[in-house]
Formats: C-alpha cells, sequence, structure tokens
C-alpha cells in the first residue's frame, strides 16, 4: 500500500491511514495526513491538498520557524489553522546549533533523545497536542498535521493518534520509522546541508547530515519511557495531560475508524 503522496515542494506528506485496528473497524484511508512544512510548496502542492478535502491544518512549528519559513495556502482556504506562540525551553533548533562548536552525528542522535523526552510535557506541545485531537474530534473534513522536517514532533502525535485508534504496536512504529525512505533521505540531506550552513555556520558530513534527517526506534521509546515515568502509561498521558477522557476518545474514533 503506497501512503507516500509525491508533491513537487513538500517533503514526507503521506496518509497516516489505513491501519488495521484492535477493534476490527481499521483506521480511515483519506483523513489523516502528515508532512513536513508547506513553506516550498508548489501551486501544483496546494492544488493537490485542496484536491484532498484538508480542512485543518496543525502547524507543530516554533514562531521563529513560521516566520523564516512561512507557510503557502491555497487561493480561497478558508479552513482552521493550529499553531501557537508559546516558546520552548530549548528555543529555535538552528539558533542552538549556531552556538555550538562540533555538530556531528553523535551529536544529532543525543540531542533527539533529548527532545522527545522533554516535549510531550512542554506547555507549547500540550497546547497543539490537545487542540489537534481536539480538531479531529470536532471536524468533518482531512486534516493534515506538519512540523519543519514531519518527522519529530510531527511523528510524535502521529503515533499517540495511532495508539488511540488501536493500532498495533508494529503498524504505529514501521508508520514512524517510514520516514526512513532512502531516497528521500538523500534529497533532505542535499537541502540541510546547505540549510545548516547558510542558518548555523556549520558544515556537516554525511553522517551527521543521515542523522539529522532520520527517525530511530530509539527517539520515540524515549519519549514512551518518559510519559511511562511520569504519568504510568500513554493512557493516562492522555487522559490527564492532553484531557482525552473516554468519551473524547469514542468521538475521535467515530471520526477516524472505518
Amino acid at each position: 500500500m503506497t501512503r507516500h503522496i509525491a508533491l513537487e515542494g513538500i517533503e514526507n506528506f503521506r496518509d497516516f491511514g489505513g491501519y488495521d485496528t484492535a477493534c476490527g473497524r481499521g483506521l480511515k484511508r483519506g483523513v489523516l495526513y502528515r508532512s513536513a512544512n508547506h513553506a516550498n510548496a508548489t501551486d501544483a502542492d496546494l492544488e493537490a491538498m485542496r484536491a484532498l478535502g484538508i480542512e485543518v491544518i496543525v502547524d507543530l512549528r516554533r514562531p521563529l520557524e513560521r516566520e523564516r519559513e512561512p507557510s503557502r495556502r491555497w487561493p480561497g482556504f478558508s479552513g482552521q489553522v493550529i499553531e501557537n506562540d508559546i516558546e520552548d525551553v530549548a528555543g529555535d533548533w538552528a539558533t542552538m546549533m549556531a552556538k555550538h562548536e562540533k555538530i556531528d552525528a553523535e551529536w544529532f542522535f543525543e540531542d533527539s533523545l533529548t527532545f522527545y523526552r522533554r516535549a510531550p510535557f512542554e506547555a507549547r506541545h500540550v497546547d497543539l497536542f490537545r487542540r489537534y485531537f481536539n480538531a479531529i474530534a470536532e471536524t468533518d473534513g482531512a486534516l493534515v498535521v506538519h512540523c519543519a522536517a514531519g518527522k519529530d514532533r510531527t511523528g510524535m502525535i502521529c503515533a499517540m493518534t495511532h495508539h488511540v485508534s488501536g493500532v498495533a504496536w508494529d503498524d504505529l512504529v514501521a508508520d514512524y520509522l517510514a520516514t526512513n525512505h532512502e531516497g528521500r533521505i538523500v534529497h533532505r540531506m542535499n537541502f540541510l546541508r546547505g540549510y545548516i550552513r547558510d542558518l548555523a555556520g556549520h558544515h556537516l558530513d554525511d553522517e551527521a547530515l543521515r542523522v539529522a534527517v532520520s527517525v530511530h526506534e530509539d527517539y520515540l521509546a524515549a519519549a514512551l519511557a518518559e510519559i511511562d515515568a511520569k504519568c504510568g502509561s500513554m493512557d493516562n498521558y492522555l487522559r490527564d495531560v492532553l484531557g482525552l477522557d473516554q468519551a473524547h476518545r469514542t468521538r475521535i474514533n467515530e471520526r477516524i475508524l472505518a
């Protein structure tokens, strides 16, 4: 089953529905999409998103990221855009890199582990994740969620969505790791090489670039371990931190299950 939707200027755009679920109904296709940012969307990309019936766009990026690479929308777009201006502890990724003398593959790996442990409980993500789930429960049309690269923040909330809907763990992880498609990895490495050089002043080797544009199962495991340590389980986190009680989860599943 092909989930990736080839667009000209938007990376990692794919449908994260279509999986079997524990209840037997299965997750719908054509309702839930994920991607990298939309700053470089072509007119054809915008038309493709319009044709998909997208009514909600969830932008998980920080304020500076949105200012640096503003999203494009198709003419006449009147849907809901979910974003916020809450700053997090770490601040902007590119700004942070510029402060470090050495950036290599190990730095990216360790930085990602730290991010995944921290992110589920930061105020900006709690607000965005909560509003994302509210939008799913309340909107009839399709939704796309994205961050900068569509892999970490986006990967985390998509994994939570799969958990809510009862997608099996192996499928949840497979969807998360689908970001590591070799052909698209090389394309993203080539883009990031100049991007980091221009923004942060670092000249990275291929090993570092590959880690920077990829996801690793250890990252997701780090987030889940922190959630378990602080909340006891993902279900407790969803209820106590994001406010998803059973009635809310039922409304969400009525929308996204076949």
